[in-house]
């Protein structure tokens, strides 16, 4: 079995961290503590920062180092804001082009999320999330669109993930995931756009209650 080349091993790990809360957002990566841990040189500790700042997940700051990426709360409304008009898109056109055998795997994964939801498994439920997510983003069948839709779910998976914090919030996400499942079954492009679209956009008082879990989470970072 080939070996996975040094770049691309650390730039996965460090982006399971980021997407996984352990790295939390502004937190600064030291490339040294990084060299020791992967037992590399700082070459690909570097390529790897290039990577992932290109995907929107860290910022190189000249002299100042890199950082998970952190926005301000209007930074954030817009990026959720054309998230949101994504999966919309890539709701309507998986309605419509979703295939049998997609469609069997979308129902498991959303089984799936059925009975972590009624566990209140919060990490199960999280990983399936983000696989029903992707699923959708398959079934557009528009490899291009699938691929931008990735890279902006992954961008915004720690804040998508600091929303299943908020009271309650597991249980309405499945609410919304059961009306995007039917939207879909349906072959209804339009009804599966709307619930793709209100299940991602985060305003009112959905964004006022991120905005406060995000706050509470970065007061207790060392």
């Amino acid at each position: 079995m080939p070996t996975v080349p040094n770049t691309l091993r650390i730039r996965r790990a460090l982006e399971d961290a980021i997407v996984e809360g352990r790295y939390l957002p502004g937190t600064r990566l030291d490339p040294e503590a990084l060299e020791a841990e992967f037992d590399c040189s700082r070459t690909p500790i570097r390529e790897a920062f290039q990577q992932l700042e290109a995907s929107g997940l860290v910022r190189v700051l000249p002299k100042r180092g890199t950082f998970v990426s952190q926005w301000s709360p209007e930074e954030l409304a817009e990026r959720f804001e054309v998230m949101a008009e994504v999966e919309a898109s890539c709701g309507r056109l998986a309605a419509r082009r979703i295939t049998d055998a997609e469609l069997t795997a979308f129902r498991a994964i959303h089984d799936d999320c059925r009975r972590l939801a009624g566990a209140r498994e919060v990490e199960g439920y999280y990983a399936r999330n983000s696989e029903f997510h992707h699923c959708i983003y398959r079934a557009t069948h528009n490899a291009f669109l699938m691929q931008e839709a990735a890279r902006l779910h992954a961008m915004l998976q720690p804040y998508r993930r600091m929303q299943l914090q908020v009271r309650n919030r597991m249980g309405r996400s499945f609410a919304e995931h059961d009306a995007i499942v039917a939207a879909i079954e349906a072959g209804d492009a339009d009804r599966a756009a709307k619930a793709l679209r209100d299940h991602v956009i985060v305003q009112g008082d959905r964004f006022h209650d991120l905005i406060a879990v995000l706050r509470g989470m970065l007061s207790q970072r060392p």
